[in-house]
């Protein structure tokens, strides 16, 4: 018996490779994820549906492994009011983002496919970045995460699904840290641990809408696992070090580094060499 093997099907996915690079790096670092993969479209193609969904939650997962010991002290930890209180918040944020991104939906808001909003988000983004920390830094200090917080995080959150280049991590850390809590970190730790249960739900929400309308059919399932592990690694290594990078630093370098790219976007644009 002989079996034929299609070469095309072995080959290494490169693409899917250097996709679940970049939204490993950009998901959770605000600068932007989905802006950074519109922009990779321009050379590598368009991306499926499902393909967003898989390296995002390669993405989530790597989050999810970083904070599973915070996570298993707030589920197992109810009884302590402390706790309590963290998970209340969390579920107000999370509920807010879904009933507002439920009527963004339902009036039919769409992400742009074209650079040059993400281009204006990525400057207008970094500048108000640069006037946030400002801002934050003469408010007087604490780390509490209070339910005014939780509040303006869960709008954000919407707010940076409806437009790319917003970033949902920059929207919402700058938010808690504005709103009231001044330490980077916890405000960090805030807007990335909401983010799991909201971004988990966005997926799996996309998920049953691609297999619905029969998206999978013509999927290279092989490029889908190595793009899922690919993110789920850069993620882990992305996030981590941007842990240990706020505990003594600004995010002022991620605000010069929007600015900067989207100034080379608007350049790039003007001279015909993107769309």
């Amino acid at each position: 018996m002989r079996f034929i093997v299609d070469a095309a099907a072995v080959l290494i996915p490169w693409n899917a490779i250097l996709l679940g690079i970049i939204e490993g790096i950009t998901e959770f670092l605000p600068i932007s994820s989905t802006g950074h993969l519109l922009i990779a479209e321009q050379w590598l193609g368009a991306r499926s549906d499902l393909f967003n969904v898989v390296i995002q939650s390669g993405a989530i997962l790597a989050v999810t492994l970083i904070y599973r010991r915070r996570l298993w002290a707030l589920a197992s930890g109810l009884g302590e009011r402390a706790n309590r209180a963290y998970v209340g918040k969390l579920v107000l944020a999370f509920a807010v983002t879904a009933v507002l991104g439920f009527i963004a939906v339902t009036l039919g808001f769409k992400l742009p496919t074209s650079v040059l909003p993400v281009a204006w988000a990525l400057v207008l983004g970094g500048i108000w970045m640069l006037a946030a920390e400002a801002i934050a830094a003469r408010l007087k200090p604490g780390r509490e995460v209070n339910w005014t917080v939780a509040l303006v995080v869960g709008v954000a959150q919407m707010v940076a699904g409806i437009f790319p280049g917003l970033s949902r991590s920059a929207s919402t850390i700058f938010a808690a840290m504005l709103a009231g809590t001044r330490d980077r970190s916890a405000a960090t730790d805030f807007s990335f641990i909401v983010g799991i249960p909201t971004m988990f739900a966005a997926g799996a929400y996309e998920l049953w809408h691609v297999l619905r309308h029969g998206g999978a059919q013509h999927e290279h399932w092989g490029a889908l696992g190595v793009a899922f592990v690919v993110s789920t690694i850069t993620a882990f290594i992305a996030v981590k070090w941007l842990l240990g990078y706020i505990k003594t630093h600004r995010y002022t370098l991620f605000a010069w580094y929007r600015i900067v790219l989207g100034t080379v976007l608007f350049g790039a644009l003007s001279l015909g060499w993107m769309r």
